[in-house]
């Protein structure tokens, strides 16, 4: 025969002082659940670094203008935020009669320093808008930082085949 609903058969596979818990009314708390992450995940500043293709100077500087979608491959960013980028910063390129924009090697160069500024030492783009007016000879003080990494990752690959 059947048990009678009113009485409830409760079988334990824990520890005989979790059961007395339990069957005394204490109240056992429950395990905390992971608190789920939102948002967008961060990506590592090295990683994002290399992202970046813009060839060397020599190469650069061999077209006269480059295509919307040429330079959204060299920085791996959307077309739409380039746009946005000439847009905030004042950027004045030139367009044809369809209105496509061609970038000249200047306005790459420019691109650089933005993107570094917003995705590298993650300013804002009212604090980017800042440094950019505050700094004039900021592009001149980026090439030289360029260049001075360009030797020291010489210098430590020379270092490591000693």
């Amino acid at each position: 025969m059947a048990e009678p609903l009113n009485q409830i058969t409760f079988e334990f596979s824990g520890e005989e002082e979790e059961k007395k818990e339990f069957l005394s009314g204490a109240v056992v708390p429950e395990p905390e659940k992971p608190k789920a992450k939102r948002g967008r995940k961060k990506k590592e500043p090295d990683a994002e670094d290399d992202l970046v293709e813009v060839p060397e100077d020599d190469l650069l500087y061999q077209k006269q203008y480059y295509g919307i979608r040429e330079v959204a491959e060299m920085f791996k960013v959307n077309a739409s935020l380039l746009r946005f980028w000439e847009g905030e910063f004042g950027m004045e390129l030139r367009k044809n009669k369809k209105g496509d924009r061609f970038f000249t090697p200047d306005d790459i160069k420019s691109l650089l320093l933005i993107h570094d500024l917003l995705r590298r030492r993650k300013f804002t783009i009212e604090g980017t808008k800042d440094y950019l007016k505050g700094n004039k000879k900021a592009d001149e003080k980026y090439v030289l930082i360029q260049s001075l990494q360009r030797i020291r990752t010489f210098l430590l690959e020379v270092k490591a085949h000693l």
